[in-house]
C-alpha cells in the first residue's frame, strides 16, 4: 500500500500535555499506525525545505514501516506554534485529521519548567522562571531547542494557537483535555471513532503517563498562580467559545 493509500492524522500539541502518551494509545490501534523512529519528532510541516520534498519523501522517510493501515500518523508539538504548519500539511496531504490535546495551562507552565530544569535549559526557581515570561521573549540557545525552551506562558495561550488550524481544517480538527482522556476511557475511544476508526478496536491505555504528571507538580504561591490565571484568562475564554464548552480546568 502507498502513502496515497492511506488517510492522515497528526497531534499537533500542546508540548507537556501527554501527547506522547496519547500517540502511544493511537499507535496501539490496529488500523493507525504512527510515524517512527519516534523520538524524534518528524516536525516536517515546520519546515518549508522538507515540506517541498513532497510527500513520496515524507513517506518514506517516516512510514517505511506501515503496512494496510488506514490512519498514518505524525505527532510533533511544535506544529501547534508553527501558523504556517497547517497550510503546509494541506498543500502535501490535502485533508488530514487533526488532535491538539491540552491541559490546565498553569499546569502545563510548571511541566514545561520542570523538564526545562531536568534538561539543562533552566537554572531560575519555578516562580521567577514563570513570571519572567509575562514581559519580553527569553532568549535561549537555539543550537540545542528548535523551539523556546523558556516559552513557559505563552505556549499555554491555546486559542490563538489554534485558530489557524481550525481555518484550514475545520471539520476535522479535534481538542481533547488531558485531565479527561486520563480520567475517562471514553475519550479516546471517542476520538478513535471521530478520525473514522472502529472505538471497539481500541486497546486500554497503560497506566503510566508519558511526559506529563499532573500530580506531582511544586506548588504554587497563590499571589504568582493567581497572575497566571489572570494572563490566561483572556485566551481560555476564547477556547471555550471556539469549543462551545466549558474547560475542565
Amino acid at each position: 500500500m502507498t502513502g496515497c493509500d492511506h488517510r492522515h492524522l497528526l497531534v499537533v500539541g500542546a508540548q507537556r500535555c501527554g501527547t506522547t502518551y496519547l500517540s502511544r494509545a493511537l499507535d496501539a490501534h490496529p488500523d493507525l499506525t504512527m510515524a517512527r523512529p519516534s523520538p524524534p519528532e518528524p516536525k516536517v510541516f515546520c519546515d518549508a525545505e522538507l515540506t517541498a520534498r513532497g510527500a513520496d519523501s515524507y513517506h518514506r522517510t517516516w512510514f517505511a514501516h506501515a503496512r494496510d493501515e488506514e490512519l498514518l500518523g505524525d505527532k510533533s508539538t511544535s506544529y501547534l506554534e508553527d501558523p504556517q504548519a497547517p497550510g503546509r500539511a494541506a498543500a502535501m496531504l490535502g485533508e488530514v485529521e487533526v488532535v491538539a490535546l491540552l491541559r490546565d495551562p498553569v499546569r502545563r507552565a510548571v511541566s514545561h519548567w520542570r523538564f526545562s530544569t531536568a534538561n539543562g535549559f533552566e537554572d531560575r526557581d519555578l516562580e521567577d522562571a514563570l513570571l519572567a515570561d509575562l514581559h519580553d521573549d527569553q532568549p535561549w540557545d537555539t543550537r540545542r531547542s528548535s523551539v523556546s525552551p523558556v516559552a513557559y506562558l505563552r505556549r499555554g495561550r491555546y486559542a490563538e494557537q489554534l485558530a489557524p488550524w481550525f481555518a484550514t481544517f475545520p471539520a476535522t480538527t479535534h481538542v481533547l483535555f488531558l485531565e479527561e482522556l486520563l480520567a475517562d476511557p471514553e475519550v479516546l475511544r471517542g476520538l478513535v471513532a471521530d478520525v473514522g476508526l472502529d472505538p471497539g478496536r481500541t486497546p486500554t491505555p497503560g497506566a503510566r503517563q508519558v511526559n506529563a504528571s499532573p500530580g506531582d507538580a511544586p506548588v504554587l504561591d497563590a499571589g504568582v498562580r493567581g497572575t497566571l490565571e489572570g494572563y490566561f484568562k483572556d485566551s481560555n475564554v476564547r477556547l471555550a467559545d471556539q469549543l462551545g464548552r466549558a474547560l475542565p480546568w
